[in-house]
């Protein structure tokens, strides 16, 4: 536990990047592995993380986050997505990656999959979104650590225009809200 905690004394909320030091794919890609395998409430995962290497998008995106200067300074962009809304075809189809990862059914796992179709389906839009929106803090907080093993700087923001970015990214077309972004560099 030393080792993480030291990693974790190096970490600090970014205020520079370097644009002229990119962050290699291969760290990138391990944070992002990291996050796929965060635990969330239900096992759903109900968001999806963007990254966005685009300087043109990122330099639209960046008057909507406060014009912080990581937005287009940094190499890569996360864009933690939340589900606009637990439906029955997104929990059956979590739930049946899971089942062909796995390569087994448990009845268990089945009655727990009904559980959450008697439930989630039912709730308003706007309280499930914010069940979602809560899940991908969870994800971001093991970005930062996975950011923080890898010693690449990492900042998590919510100032920025969530209707905003989703507009620049299509998100609301594909069934998502941005809730938070992370800048790497």
């Amino acid at each position: 536990m030393t080792s993480l905690i030291d990693k974790l004394q190096w970490r600090y909320a970014a205020k520079k990047m370097n644009p002229a030091l990119p962050v290699p794919q291969d760290k990138v890609d391990r944070i992002l592995e990291a996050v796929r395998l965060t635990a969330t409430s239900s096992g759903l995962q109900p968001y999806e993380v963007l990254v966005i290497t685009d300087p043109a998008v990122r330099a639209r995106i960046r008057p909507h986050a406060w014009n912080q200067a990581q937005i287009t300074d940094g190499s890569h962009l996360l864009v933690f997505a939340a589900w606009d809304n637990y439906t029955v075809e997104r929990i059956n189809a979590m739930f049946d990656l899971v089942n062909e990862q796995r390569g087994i059914r448990n009845e268990g796992w089945e009655a727990y999959r009904q559980k959450l179709l008697a439930s989630y389906p039912q709730r308003s839009a706007e309280v499930n979104h914010e069940h979602a929106a809560r899940q991908a803090y969870i994800g971001l907080g093991t970005a930062l650590i996975a950011a923080a093993e890898e010693h690449v700087d990492a900042t998590p923001m919510e100032g920025f225009v969530p209707a905003e970015v989703d507009e620049i990214l299509g998100l609301r077309a594909r069934g998502l809200r941005s809730v938070l972004l992370m800048p790497l560099g």
